[in-house]
């Protein structure tokens, strides 16, 4: 498998976001996601973590070098300062470190970091110009008391009840999928808020929540609802508005087939070798075919098992019909590196899985490694110290100039 590896920064390969600084007091999923991906972008993230360090540090198994693999999924380009709130010290660090930040980012209850004075109120009135991200579960109305847990959204928003099979229980997806889309959404945020302070100088609280992004992510389901007055349920693998769109047997194994038009469907049964259900009036269009899918799917699956899944694969993608087997991670990882995409990117000897984003005339940069827990307080106090000091000799200078 091709594994990349980044050397030590120049100035050509810093990164869009050179020169911002995020403090980084989220744990887990959402918040570190979000900082990550800002970090490859060349973001400076100082993670402030507690004496024990991020939860998803002791999420095993599966582990890398005793380290929690899912920690490592999350946290590259970061650095990493224990500080314990409740101590006096840190405490004043913490501060120090908002007062400098262009951008801190958190995910405490809504109102748990208020007696710390690290709320939106208290940052901003020490750093006006910051953009300060909150992310919570359930947002800080009516919901701020409840815990956010990918799992406990991915019921309550209504996800759960559309995945498994019809006559099966409900399901959670194979990963916090709104932990993640939170995460995307807060960077998104906190994007267009550094936009706007560039152009008007002011700061502005960011809020995020994973049931709101549950609503938003959920897209044609919730649309069905709120749209069309209609409650979608669970379907297995098919698709509510689309058929053949889901995992098909064939001679020897299933294989996907994702017919989204009329001319895809029609192109499915040329290779299959019945064109003429292209042309046949319960079939022609996607209204008839959902309307008639148990009619039709008989006779797709008939012809299917005439040929094994690779070898429908390679010719129904040959013929332009959008199909593919159903791989396993390793699977879908050794695919993506068949095709050249080079998803491993490994620094310092620790592979992580490559940005998804490729821009033209910026880098995306994989500088640092996951750090290990305070691994970077020196750094950190040192870089504050700097900071101060530089702060100091340029109000002088203005007072002498005045």
């Amino acid at each position: 498998m091709n594994q990349t590896t980044q050397t030590q920064p120049t100035a050509a390969t810093r990164g869009p976001l050179h020169g911002i600084v995020i403090a980084d007091f989220s744990r887990v999923l959402a918040g570190p996601y979000a900082t990550m991906l800002l970090a490859d972008l060349g973001a400076e993230v100082i993670k402030v973590e507690g004496p024990s360090g991020d939860d998803t540090r002791h999420w095993v198994p599966p582990t890398r070098d005793e380290v929690g693999t899912y920690y490592l999924a999350i946290n590259r380009n970061k650095r990493s300062i224990v500080l314990d709130l409740k101590d006096e010290d840190d405490l004043h660090v913490a501060h120090d470190l908002s007062a400098r930040a262009d951008v801190f980012i958190q995910n405490f209850k809504p109102g748990g970091l208020e007696r710390f004075g690290l709320d939106y109120d208290s940052v901003a009135a020490r750093n006006p110009g910051s953009v300060y991200c909150s992310i919570s579960g359930f947002g800080d109305a009516g919901g701020r008391h409840l815990p956010g847990y990918d799992l406990l959204v991915q019921a309550m928003s209504g996800l759960m009840s559309l995945t498994g099979d019809p006559d099966g229980p409900p399901f959670r997806a194979g990963i916090s999928v709104f932990d993640v889309m939170t995460g995307l959404h807060s960077a998104i945020g906190i994007l267009a808020a550094l936009r706007h302070r560039d152009s008007t100088g002011q700061g502005q609280h960011v809020e995020t929540n994973l049931l709101s992004s549950a609503m938003s992510s959920l897209v044609n389901q919730t649309s069905a609802y709120v749209a069309g007055d209609f409650v979608p349920h669970r379907m297995g693998n098919a698709h509510l508005s689309l058929f053949p769109y889901e995992p098909m047997p064939t001679g020897d194994g299933e294989l996907i087939i994702a017919a989204g038009n009329d001319s895809q469907f029609r192109k499915l049964v040329a290779e299959l070798g019945a064109p003429d259900l292209g042309e046949d009036e319960r079939f022609a269009t996607v209204g008839n075919r959902n309307d008639r899918r148990e009619e039709l799917r008989p006779l797709l699956l008939e012809l299917l098992s005439a040929k094994s899944a690779q070898e429908w694969f390679d010719q129904l993608s040959a013929a332009g019909v959008p199909c593919g087997p159903i791989n396993d991670i390793r699977g879908g990882v050794e695919l993506a590196d068949r095709l050249g995409l080079e998803p491993v990117v490994e620094i310092d000897g620790i592979p992580t899985v490559r940005n998804p984003i490729k821009m033209s005339h910026s880098t995306v940069r994989y500088d640092l490694a996951p750090p290990a827990l305070d691994s970077d307080s020196e750094w950190v106090r040192r870089f504050l110290d700097d900071h101060a000091r530089s702060v100091e000799m340029r109000t002088r200078d203005e007072r002498h100039s005045a």
